[in-house]
């Protein structure tokens, strides 16, 4: 399947790196390139886009803010912040705006169309670095009885505790021996039941509240 990517950065430098790496993969089409987080929805209407690249630091309306608005609007859409910040406030904020990955920009190319991918297949690529960051702004509270039960199915906790382990929908399908579709089909019932709109909430919800 086609996949349209919509690039929210002032940098023009990454912009044009981004016009190049994306024509370099057949499945990839830049469908729009804007400098702030503006007007996000509508932008994302019109550009038919399944998949977001934001900055945070923007004129006007920032990235986190774009996240915001767009996770309210389009709940299955696919947003990777892309930023030069590793300091905790942003990751911490991007995550529960419903950002569904976290990459830096001095990513290497080639790691960023496999993050890419991956995010389309329903992962939560997070630079090694961002990564650790994340399980440790939680890792204080793993200890703690969730605040709410959920209901959560035994396979539904197992595939959570998964996702919370970075597993891909792909690896979770393969560790448990169920369907793609299957996976899915449960993420979208433990979403419901969390309350949540994306699987970096999910995992920050499951972690802040000892649900694993």
């Amino acid at each position: 399947m086609e996949i349209k990517v919509c690039l929210f950065d002032d940098s023009r430098a990454i912009t044009d790196s981004f016009e190049v790496l994306l024509a370099s993969d057949p499945e990839f089409t830049l469908a729009g390139v804007f400098p702030d987080a503006s007007n996000a929805i509508q932008r994302v209407k019109d550009c038919q886009a399944n998949l977001i690249i934001m900055d945070i630091d923007m004129p006007g309306t920032n990235g986190i803010e774009g996240v915001k608005a767009l996770r309210t609007a389009f709940p299955e859409l696919v947003i990777i912040m892309f930023t030069v910040f590793e300091d905790d406030d942003k990751i911490f904020r991007s995550i529960c705006a419903g950002a569904n990955g976290y990459l830096l920009k001095k990513t290497e190319p080639a790691k960023i169309l496999q993050a890419l991918h991956e995010a389309r297949n329903g992962g939560a690529p997070m630079s090694p670095g961002i990564a650790r960051r994340v399980l440790s702004m939680f890792s204080e509270n793993l200890s703690k009885k969730p605040s709410e039960s959920y209901d959560l199915t035994q396979r539904e906790t197992e595939i959570l505790r998964s996702l919370t382990r970075g597993l891909s929908y792909k690896m979770i399908a393969a560790e448990c021996g169920i369907s793609f579709e299957t996976v899915r089909s449960h993420i979208k019932n433990i979403y419901s039941k969390l309350h949540v709109a994306s699987m970096t909430e999910a995992v920050a919800k499951a972690l802040n509240e000892g649900l694993v």
